[in-house]
């Protein structure tokens, strides 16, 4: 039972992989760290135990999970960065205004 839920959360991560991003919004942009842990872990469940993946093909994985986390982190704060700017802007405008006008 618990395989088959693993397997169908892995194939709904699949399918969302899969489809053209230009035309639905999918693809990898509507990826996550969830849909990584779900397709990392559906890997590991069914992975043949007298031959596990290769350590060097793990790590990779890994370091691919920490790259996603890293470039997601620093969208966000570039994000947070950008309005504060707007707002900065906005608001010296606003202050440069009524002084113009006089």
């Amino acid at each position: 039972m618990e395989n088959t839920a693993i397997n169908s959360g892995a194939q709904v991560t699949l399918d969302r992989l899969n489809t053209p991003s230009r035309l639905t919004g999918g693809g990898l942009g509507s990826l996550d760290g969830g849909d990584f842990l779900k397709l990392l872990t559906t890997q590991l469940t069914f992975q043949d135990p007298l031959e596990p993946t290769d350590n060097e093909a793990m790590l990779a994985q890994m370091a691919q999970f920490s790259s996603l986390a890293a470039t997601t982190e620093g969208s966000a704060t570039l994000t947070e960065i950008s309005a504060k700017l707007d707002r900065l802007i906005a608001a010296q405008e606003a202050a440069l205004s009524p002084a113009g006008q006089l």
